[in-house]
């Protein structure tokens, strides 16, 4: 019996330890803690609820993803009256990039709370903005639209999102640098060539081509790091031509 009681007591102080947790990041009490603890269960655990539904945060996190960009949409649209859609849309990329959604997460220290059955080493850069995504998630399920787009505003708009600064961010320089070969009818290729690197992770290198000129060179740990970062080199190396 005493062993039992003990599991239980064990249980109830974790459980309660995530509710404070929440709560805090939160700035108001949950209703129903459950569908928080959902938003921070990885697929690793294969739960399943009694209809045999799998429970993990990749649902709330589909849900988040959309309750987000409605609540930067409507800010835009009220802030912004003389932007056109090709803007708004734009703005709304430029802050809920995944770079910016990690972040967010990351400050958050959202990965402390993940139940997982892998080490989180593995999770990747994404799983914190994924798990904020899930968040938001949680929030609108459990409290609404009133809380969800409250909490929005206090961790994301208030802080973060300055209309002028938001101008002038680039999110992506390869879809940048591509619309400028586009609009000066240039050509441009991305050679994957051979990494001769000695890193125990596996490292791509990249060379852009522009007009059949090397102009950038870049490596990095995936094919897409490194036309990124190979296309940011390139776009500081030909910034007066881009930009004029």
């Amino acid at each position: 019996m005493s062993v039992i009681r003990n599991i239980l007591n064990s249980r109830s102080s974790k459980g309660g330890n995530f509710f404070i947790s929440v709560q805090k990041i939160l700035g108001f009490k949950p209703k129903d803690i459950v569908i928080y603890q959902k938003a921070f269960t990885h697929r690793s655990l294969n739960q399943r609820d009694k209809e045999g539904n799998a429970i993990n945060f990749e649902r709330l996190e589909f849900l988040g993803d959309a309750m987000l960009g409605a609540v930067i949409a409507g800010y835009l649209f009220k802030t912004v009256p003389g932007g056109n859609e090709g803007y708004l849309t734009k703005m709304r990329s430029k802050v809920v990039s995944r770079k910016h959604l990690n972040e967010l997460g990351k400050d958050l220290n959202l990965i402390g709370l993940v139940q997982t059955n892998i080490p989180k080493e593995q999770f990747g850069a994404n799983i914190h903005g994924n798990l904020f995504e899930a968040l938001i998630g949680a929030i609108y399920w459990d409290r609404g639209y009133k809380y969800c787009k409250r909490f929005i505003y206090d961790r994301v708009i208030n802080p973060y999102v300055d209309i002028e600064q938001l101008e002038g961010k680039v999110i992506s320089y390869k879809s940048l640098l591509i619309e400028w070969c586009q609009k000066t009818k240039k050509t441009f290729n991305y050679e994957v060539y051979e990494d001769t690197g000695n890193d125990e992770i596996k490292h791509f290198a990249v060379k852009l081509r522009i007009d059949e000129t090397v102009v950038a060179k870049a490596r990095a740990t995936s094919k897409k790091k490194a036309e990124e970062k190979a296309s940011k080199r390139a776009y500081y190396a030909l910034q007066n031509k881009i930009e004029n």
